[in-house]
């Protein structure tokens, strides 16, 4: 059962990493690269090979073998028998019976018994995908207050806020705080690792935190109800996996109430009208297996008009241009200053997270988060006249922007 197990998980990963790379047979094939060039396949295939000759050798070889001689060598036996018992039967005739009776039973003997290590087999998988079925009911479910508050305005706050995932060593946050005031646009920066993704899932109560207090509103997000956290936030996330859906119920699901119109209009602010010109049936065109697929970019597009149509006062942008190239990134960016316009005569309060310091340049404030610490915070202005990391981190970046290829007679 140990070995099934982990056979299974061998197996779940190789189909992983085998669609990721048939996914990128362009880009493998554009820069003539080998099977080798994509290393998580490589290792996943691997690891199953080892895995079935393990089994196949050390596990079923000799067993196997013995079984099915003892199994399939049965009828040997029969005709010693008889030509023992035979002399002292008086009915011939009933004796020839019953040998001709245990000599086709005994062929049926191997058929059965491989049917019933087959259905052990079974048994064995069944029993490993209900343990894992088991495992994602029992993930703890976030519990809703007994006595509900209503947030009043949108402000976030972070107050001296800590948070380790499970199995962790360190902290993801050590007591954190930073507010993001009401209306306002502030940005998370920093090296990876140092917690900005953390931060952002916090908010919208994806988990609860360790210590300290995380409040929309005034209000602890572990006293509001989930489903009126759920109605105020919208959020955009770098890692967006599309339903296997059309792009109308697509975007629709932020808001199934929502009429075609009112899709078509938040895919039109989010920049997605080219994306529906050339698919073939527009915004009924299917995504995902079996449809068309969407670079990455175009899927951000359009789940920033997903959060447009959710028309949340409160919106979380966690990298959403990681994914972008140039081209995309400009629409993004136009897309995000239609998802921060007012609502109801209010601005919208977003707290957004970028590598690409060129995003956040114009946010109200900056947080730099190191090490799950707040390093600085301020205005670009003020962060980089500090010299501290954000004046580095924009030193680098501005090196990276004004690097270009030098001809050969410049470089001579």
């Amino acid at each position: 059962m140990d070995f099934m197990t982990r056979y299974m998980e061998s197996l779940v990963k190789m189909n992983k990493t085998g669609t990721e790379y048939v996914r990128g047979i362009p880009v493998v094939k554009v820069f003539q690269q080998t099977v080798y060039s994509f290393r998580a396949f490589h290792d996943a295939i691997e690891e199953f090979t080892r895995l079935a000759q393990d089994y196949a050798v050390k596990w079923c070889q000799t067993p196997q073998s013995l079984s099915l001689t003892v199994i399939n060598g049965l009828a040997m036996f029969l005709a010693p028998a008889a030509i023992l018992i035979a002399p002292g039967e008086g009915n011939f005739a009933g004796f020839l019976v019953n040998f001709a009776f245990y000599t086709i039973f005994s062929a049926v003997i191997p058929t059965a018994m491989t049917r019933v290590m087959f259905i052990s087999d079974a048994v064995q998988s069944a029993a490993d995908a209900v343990t894992r079925v088991s495992e994602v009911l029992a993930a703890p479910v976030i519990e809703a207050p007994s006595s509900p508050k209503t947030p009043q305005g949108n402000a976030i706050r972070f107050e001296d806020v800590s948070f380790t995932y499970e199995g962790a060593e360190q902290p993801a946050l050590d007591h954190v705080s930073f507010e993001v005031p009401a209306g306002s646009t502030v940005a998370l920066v920093g090296p990876s690792g140092g917690g900005k993704t953390t931060a952002a899932s916090l908010v919208p109560r994806f988990w609860d935190t360790g210590s300290g207090r995380v409040e929309v509103g005034g209000v602890d997000v572990r006293n509001i109800n989930p489903h009126v956290l759920m109605d105020r936030v919208a959020f955009v996330f770098q890692a967006n996996r599309p339903f296997k859906e059309t792009i109308l119920e697509n975007v629709r699901a932020a808001r199934p109430d929502a009429s075609r119109d009112e899709v078509l209009e938040a895919l039109s602010a989010a920049q997605c009208d080219d994306i529906l010109e050339k698919l073939p049936q527009g915004v009924d065109t299917l995504v995902g297996a079996g449809g068309t697929y969407l670079s990455g970019g175009e899927v951000q597009r359009l789940m920033v008009a997903r959060a447009i149509l959710k028309d949340a006062p409160v919106v979380v942008l966690d990298e959403a241009t990681a994914f972008a190239d140039p081209e995309n990134e400009a629409k993004i960016q136009a897309a995000f200053k239609r998802l921060a316009r007012e609502r109801d005569g209010e601005p919208r309060t977003v707290l957004m997270i970028a590598h690409r310091l060129s995003t956040v340049r114009g946010a109200d404030k900056i947080i730099v988060l190191e090490q799950g610490h707040v390093a600085e915070q301020g205005t670009h202005d003020e962060l980089v006249q500090a010299g501290g990391l954000y004046a580095r981190m924009w030193a680098d970046y501005e090196k990276s922007v004004s690097w270009r290829i030098s001809s050969a007679q410049e470089v001579a």
